[in-house]
């Protein structure tokens, strides 16, 4: 997912959408202690992808922060 489309999504898309592969991480993660993945660079990929949503998740409530003060 790139950064453009992350900035797309709105607030609780946003919320959704890192509950969704923060589950799909774990899953993951299981599967790969069982048996090895064939890619496990899919691991690091949601990892990140997870942090991006999570800081354009933050950056919009300091925003929303600094809008009300």
């Amino acid at each position: 997912m790139k950064t453009a489309e992350i900035r797309e999504l709105t607030v609780k898309e946003l919320v959704e959408r890192i509950d969704t592969e923060r589950a799909n991480l774990t899953r993951m993660r299981m599967h790969h202690v069982v048996s090895p993945l064939d890619n496990p660079n899919k691991l690091r990929y949601l990892r990140r992808l997870i942090a991006q949503l999570e800081t354009e998740l933050k950056q919009r409530q300091l925003a929303e922060k600094q809008k009300s003060e």
